[in-house]
């Protein structure tokens, strides 16, 4: 058997820390036994929440961390003056390679500066950017960038484009992944600056399948999929996309329960309801990777429940195993 891959999970970051993210590592260590999840937190809290469970003794650890770096704090302050929480102590493992991988629900600031100075670049690229999976019709697509780099220049969309390329071929099986980027219309000529002065540096790109522009509206066909913009634009499309799927449900769920002939409708599509909605929900992916950097850095909802922790912790698995760094590399 090989060896095991290593995460460090902050269980105090979240919403829902440590209750949720202590089932997750549990749910996680009994689905895959290649994993050593080791638990950075407050350690009476965490082994309290452990002991509610039964689980393979020798993939769950715990590493005592007092502090915890909150919401609200000011990012680069709190991690370079909470040395002692549980989201520093876990980054560092990573750089000090005690652990292939971190995850975390806490702050998505202090989890992009604390992985970019804590666990550090891959030489040579220039930013990270936050790369979630989002749901198409399709299957997924890769969303390169949505809260990292809200200021960026054309070579970094173009490292993203790279970035995405791989991760879309190894993790997710897509062989040649088609790469767009984000614009106002197909015409090569349309965009702001920097899309007009990315366009033609993608177009020239000899190592991906460069497609062209592609619209907002068309991301949820899977058009595309490497999605590419920066940040600003990334974040709103994610918002968008994650308010229009709970605002849909619930019209969904309201049509559903509204007569009695609607209830007897929902009960004979029950099953095949669920399965389609299921297909439309992120979190069953994990949560978003900060692709380049000299470990794996994933962040989840803040108000994350056990699943997606779970898929997040598996998530990690697969991209150690795939060796996703040393081909970005």
């Amino acid at each position: 058997m090989s060896e095991k891959v290593i995460v460090a999970l902050d269980a105090m970051g979240g919403d829902n820390a440590p209750v949720e993210i202590v089932k997750g590592a549990v749910e996680a260590v009994k689905e895959e036994a290649g994993l050593l999840v080791k638990l950075v937190g407050r350690e009476e809290q965490v082994r309290a929440e452990l002991a509610k469970y039964t689980y393979p003794q020798g993939q769950i650890e715990v590493v005592d961390a007092p502090d915890v770096i909150e919401t609200g704090e000011q990012p680069v302050m709190a991690i370079r003056r909470k040395k002692d929480s549980s989201m520093v102590r876990a980054l560092t493992m990573v750089k000090e390679k005690k652990a292939d991988a971190f995850v975390s629900a806490g702050s998505s600031g202090a989890i992009l500066v604390g992985g970019q100075v804590i666990v550090g670049r891959i030489r040579g690229v220039e930013r990270p950017p936050m790369a979630p999976l989002i749901p198409t019709a399709k299957g997924v697509s890769i969303l390169v960038d949505s809260g990292a780099n809200v200021d960026s220049r054309p070579s970094f969309l173009v490292q993203w484009a790279k970035m995405g390329s791989i991760y879309m071929e190894n993790i997710m099986g897509i062989k040649n992944p088609k790469v767009a980027i984000v614009n106002v219309g197909l015409e090569e000529e349309k965009g702001n600056q920097l899309v007009k002065e990315t366009y033609p540096l993608l177009k020239a790109c000899k190592d991906i399948n460069f497609i062209g522009s592609i619209e907002a509206r068309n991301i949820p066909n899977g058009d595309a999929d490497v999605i590419v913009c920066d940040a600003f634009v990334g974040n709103v499309i994610l918002k968008l996309y994650e308010g229009t799927a709970k605002m849909l449900l619930s019209k969904v769920k309201t049509t559903l329960m509204s007569s009695l002939k609607t209830k007897i409708g929902a009960l004979l599509i029950k099953n095949s309801l669920s399965d389609t909605m299921k297909s439309f929900d992120a979190k069953q992916y994990g949560g978003a990777p900060l692709i380049g950097l000299n470990g794996l850095v994933v962040k989840t909802h803040g108000n994350a429940k056990a699943m997606e922790v779970k898929n997040s912790l598996l998530q990690c698995v697969k991209f150690q195993r795939e060796k996703v760094n040393e081909k970005i590399i």
